[in-house]
């Protein structure tokens, strides 16, 4: 499996911020600051990354300069304005000279530069660093190229500008376990809803998807096909209307509820997950099946179009039609002990549904 990219999130707090020493305090999780090292007057565990030889990571922002500050035994840090091309070369110029990171300020072109280096440097020990003023600046950083920058330097003194930012930096793990069918029956007709995402789905990722949030089914996407339909890997055939689906913020949301521009997660069955955005929800009328499971004592139902292209995965990892599942079978899915949820946030609270 490829190794995940290690993103780090590098804070910038501006010099006008009133309390530097309390803003400081209420950083969590967040290790490196670009800031003058003289400023910081009380011992933190911050590495700094500054123009500065009193910083952890030195920045240079010119080749002789790297080449002078290579005798210190401190990492170097190449910074570079890109304007156009010629300073592409020069960033590749100071990799060759022994830079460590490469900070990348591209103020007006900021995706194509960034799409060029990401592809020229991939191969290189090198860390690519950018910067960005806000949490949806840093989103779209550490997705250039689908592999992104390893680094974003956000300035800002907004706390929950930098809580929003840091979601962007690691991909939650799912537990996803084996549950075993009880129960599977018609229940007639009724509205369902089919996801398109913007995404090319991959062979065993799909939605959590069921009628509690405790208990949700990994509805596998349409990437298979059969000889009646050509693959759609775009497309998840999620359920009924009133079933829940996980959103990135771990709130849950009614299928019926999604629409365009919506970001909702995508899981595959080892349980990593990544974030998606909706295309197009669209709800139609159709035949329903009702699914019921039981995994470690607890109970979960789905309830799904009745078609051949709707598809569980066993727990072996293939793929399972729901117009042949029965009782017995054994699929993957994802389940807890009971809490209740007032509009989409868990909350730990006495609740039983059925």
């Amino acid at each position: 499996m490829e190794k995940e990219k290690i993103k780090e999130l590098i804070i910038a707090p501006p010099s006008t911020i009133p309390n530097l020493e309390l803003f400081l305090d209420e950083l969590k999780e967040i290790n490196t600051l670009f800031i003058e090292p003289t400023k910081i007057k009380r011992k933190k565990n911050f590495k700094i990354i500054y123009e500065s030889e009193l910083a952890d990571i030195i920045i240079c922002k010119t080749i002789e300069d790297l080449i002078k500050n290579k005798t210190k035994d401190k990492s170097l840090a190449y910074y570079k304005r890109v304007l156009s091309n010629e300073d592409l070369s020069d960033i590749e110029n100071a990799v060759y000279k022994g830079a460590n990171y490469i900070i990348v300020d591209a103020a007006n072109w900021k995706i194509i530069p960034l799409e060029n280096i990401i592809a020229n440097l991939q191969n290189t020990k090198t860390r690519i660093y950018t910067t960005a003023k806000n949490s949806e600046e840093v989103r779209t950083m550490f997705t250039v190229l689908e592999l992104g920058v390893d680094g974003v330097i956000l300035s800002t003194a907004n706390v929950k500008e930098i809580e929003e930012s840091k979601k962007y930096l690691k991909n939650k793990k799912y537990e996803i376990q084996s549950c075993e069918i009880v129960d599977v029956k018609d229940v007639g007709i009724g509205e369902r809803v089919c996801v398109d995402t913007v995404s090319m789905l991959k062979t065993g990722e799909g939605m959590l998807v069921g009628t509690k949030s405790n208990f949700l089914f990994l509805l596998h996407n349409e990437s298979a096909g059969s000889s009646f339909t050509s693959p759609r890997p775009f497309r998840v055939n999620a359920g009924s209307v009133y079933c829940y689906t996980i959103l990135p913020d771990g709130k849950t949301k009614y299928l019926s509820e999604l629409e365009s521009g919506n970001e909702i997660i995508i899981v595959n069955k080892e349980g990593n997950s990544r974030v998606v955005s909706v295309g197009r929800s669209k709800i139609e009328t159709r035949p329903l099946r009702l699914i019921k499971a039981i995994g470690d004592n607890v109970e979960g139902t789905v309830i799904v179009q009745n078609a051949e292209t709707i598809q569980l995965i066993r727990d072996n990892g293939e793929l399972l039609p729901v117009t042949y599942i029965k009782p017995g079978d054994k699929i993957l899915g994802y389940f807890k002990q009971a809490s209740g949820r007032h509009f989409g946030i868990e909350v730990q609270e006495y609740i039983l549904e059925k």
